[in-house]
């Protein structure tokens, strides 16, 4: 059994995933590298992935399916991963090597005391392009260092400093355990991958190392803003399945139970200022619909997040309002750092 498995979910990223598996090599015999080769057809992805498995057979592994999208290679690498812990890490992205060190060294002395943790939250990096400054996000004011810890102890989360899945390495068996599934040919699952399994979550530890790097600057990244607005009918997929995933008022930790609420906060958010930027009818209908659905399905939760200050700044009425919503959202990115 190993330590940590990795999976590297790659999609037409011959041009970028050597960087990315390279880095993880550093891990050791510790670590298993699962490349996710998720039907790739316009580059040699697919023979990059079996060269890292020829070449260091007792680390990578590469897995090939038809495609199926994000989700899907994730949930092919958690089906197919032995090690006691999980993490996903995007083939255009990396890690950093001394920090890598002081993650594994963490999770061995878990695994040697025979302590369940069941989750390991460290910081990220946004590697923007062309951005002098990198900025991290990490959770020092939030959560207390190096020390394990329940929902109880917890600090405040602010509206830009939700856990991503760059934060996060969860116990496997947990994943499998709370029934993890991460819809097809989806993008942003990131977010229920982080989201669902938030409730099964008895132990946690936060270690302040800038570990995660995430590259931001293709043109074709999902988060790139006109590609999330073109592809808005994924995000309100992922938030219809997030709200539904549980009612957030039935859960007992009370700490917990704001940060969820929180994230759902940030999801409707999201998906009202997409439909606003992109200033077609149509998307402006399905900002409606999914503030409708809201309300059908938990009247609760629907206005706690309608009133809220987010809700309210999202829902401002006439062309002016929207004018007002899109001034005050770039006025909230600055502040809380929304990407």
């Amino acid at each position: 059994m190993k330590l940590l498995s990795i999976a590297v979910p790659c999609y037409n990223s011959a041009a970028y995933m050597d960087r990315c598996i390279r880095s993880l090599l550093h891990g050791g015999d510790e670590v298993e590298i699962l490349i996710v080769d998720d039907g790739s057809q316009k580059d040699n992805t697919g023979e990059i992935a079996d060269r890292y498995e020829r070449e260091y057979p007792n680390i990578c592994r590469a897995l090939h399916q038809v495609n199926g999208g994000h989700g899907a290679a994730v949930m092919t690498g958690l089906k197919n991963a032995s090690g006691v812990f999980f993490k996903v890490v995007d083939s255009d992205d990396w890690v950093d090597p001394e920090s890598y060190d002081k993650i594994l060294s963490t999770l061995r002395d878990f695994t040697a005391r025979n302590t369940q943790l069941d989750l390991l939250i460290s910081n990220f990096v946004y590697e923007k392009e062309g951005a002098a400054h990198k900025r991290v996000m990490n959770y020092r004011k939030v959560l207390p260092q190096e020390k394990l810890i329940g929902w109880d102890e917890i600090g405040h989360f602010l509206p830009g400093q939700y856990i991503l899945m760059h934060s996060v390495i969860y116990r496997t068996a947990l994943l499998r355990d709370c029934g993890l599934s991460l819809p097809d040919h989806t993008f942003y699952v990131d977010n229920i991958f982080v989201y669902q399994p938030l409730p099964s979550v008895k132990t946690l530890y936060y270690l302040d190392v800038n570990f995660y790097r995430y590259y931001i600057g293709r043109e074709d990244q999902s988060v790139n803003e006109q590609v999330m607005i073109g592809r808005i009918d994924q995000q309100l997929r992922v938030t219809k399945r997030m709200l539904e995933s549980y009612d957030p008022y039935k859960i007992p930790a009370k700490k917990l139970r704001r940060y969820m609420i929180l994230y759902l906060e940030i999801m409707m958010t999201i998906c009202s200022i997409l439909a606003i930027k992109s200033e077609l009818p149509e998307n402006l209908e399905k900002k409606k619909e999914i503030w409708k659905f809201l309300k059908e399905l938990n009247p609760r939760l629907y206005f706690r997040i309608r009133f809220g200050f987010l809700g309210q700044s999202m829902n401002l009425p006439g062309k002016g309002g929207r004018k007002i919503s899109v001034a005050g959202y770039k006025i909230a990115q600055k502040f809380y750092g929304f990407n």
